[in-house]
């Protein structure tokens, strides 16, 4: 590892411990020794994070065995260890001569995360952690940059992105001198060697959908809850979506699978499907949630479901009281169902075999998503809009 890396080993690897032992060593600490050997006067650490890890104390625990501690009486040092939230970045962009890690990257882009990142690395030392670091070239771009191989984003586009020529928007075409990218790569990426103790059962599981309703949608995209045309790709997606995920097969698979796995954790999209999964399984076992209205806790019972957001609660969290997960219904980022499945998948975990179950249907969309997920890409709304979609069921 060095300065301006990017720390990469699968979800549950031992990032978080692995990069604080990084610090440990760059401010004198001794990995070697037998007996803890105090830091000399370490840096002020800055932990980068998500909001969920920053509010249930995971970093907290990691730093332990380092003697380090938010709370300055509970610690051995009188630095500075400051845990926040990626939203508040902004706040520590003046910070000079101290160490930054970057928990699950978030500097893709050029928005106002990237702006306060790059500000940070060009005055204090700093690695980032991910287990997806990037997908495309143009997602490399910021680190790129703040390792000093770029000048700024204009460089990088100008040297090796060429444009496709009549789209509506701007889409890359190719890549130029990509050998020097390979290059440049190979120099930041550090990959996590280590053997998981698990292993991974993902099961596809068929289920049935109202097949008319579906058509009908198709035929004269229009939404049957508002008694209104459709009017955008985004709206006819996420109405073929209503009405395939809210099948009685599917919440009937569902109940199935908790007569074989009594606690289970189920990743959902919309908040239609939350008011399914609780109507239909509260009363028989303990249900909680995380999402953007209520964070509850995991339940601690025999028989428990926890229903859980994508975009709340992909990544950033771990359960190790439970081998299985079901996803009731696909997201669209190949990143994010990654990140889900890595929710078990704990180095600590006591299991060994660890379940997924997919629920899809046959229907044109799930199997359009399913296939670009195949792919490692993103679901393309506008694309599976155009009027040959429509021949798809």
């Amino acid at each position: 590892m060095r300065n301006g890396c990017i720390l990469c080993g699968g979800v549950g690897s031992g990032k978080s411990r692995t990069a604080l032992a990084y610090y440990y060593i760059r401010n004198g600490g001794n990995l070697d020794s037998d007996a803890y050997e105090k830091m000399r006067d370490p840096k002020n650490l800055y932990i980068i994070t998500t909001a969920r890890k920053r509010d249930t104390l995971e970093w907290d625990a990691e730093l332990i065995p380092f003697m380090l501690a938010t709370d300055k009486g509970d610690s051995l040092y009188s630095n500075t260890v400051t845990i926040d939230s990626w939203n508040n970045i902004k706040k520590y962009a003046e910070v000079k001569g101290a160490f930054f890690i970057f928990d699950e990257q978030r500097v893709v882009g050029s928005g106002a995360w990237v702006k306060a990142f790059l500000k940070i690395a060009k005055v204090n030392e700093w690695i980032l952690l991910s287990a997806t670091p990037g997908d495309t070239w143009m997602d490399y771009i910021p680190v790129f940059i703040a390792n000093g191989f770029y000048k700024n984003r204009s460089e990088f586009i100008r040297e090796h992105v060429v444009y496709k020529r009549f789209a509506k928007f701007p889409q890359v075409d190719r890549y130029l001198n990509t050998g020097r990218l390979i290059r440049l790569r190979k120099r930041i990426l550090i990959p996590m060697e280590f053997q998981r103790p698990t292993v991974s059962h993902h099961e596809d599981v068929l289920v049935d959908y109202d097949v008319f309703p579906y058509k009908d949608i198709l035929r004269r995209r229009w939404n049957p809850w508002e008694d209104r045309p459709i009017v955008n790709a985004s709206e006819f997606c996420y109405s073929l979506r209503k009405v395939v995920n809210s099948s009685n097969a599917r919440l009937e698979e569902v109940v199935s699978l908790f007569k074989e796995h009594p606690r289970a954790i189920i990743f959902y999209n919309f908040d239609y499907e939350l008011d399914l999964l609780k109507t239909t399984l509260e009363g028989a076992m303990d249900v909680a949630e995380w999402n953007g209205h209520k964070h509850q806790p995991i339940p601690e019972s025999q028989y428990w479901a926890y229903l859980v957001q994508y975009n709340a609660g992909a990544e950033g969290w771990n359960c190790v009281t439970t081998d299985t997960i079901i996803f009731y219904s696909q997201n669209y980022s190949y990143k994010v169902m990654v990140q889900a499945s890595g929710r078990i998948d704990r180095l600590n975990t006591p299991y060994t075999d660890l379940y997924y179950y997919h629920l899809k249907s046959r229907s044109g969309i799930d199997l359009a998503i399913a296939k670009a997920l195949q792919t490692k890409k993103k679901f393309n709304e506008t694309k599976f809009y155009q009027p040959k979609g429509e021949e798809i069921v």
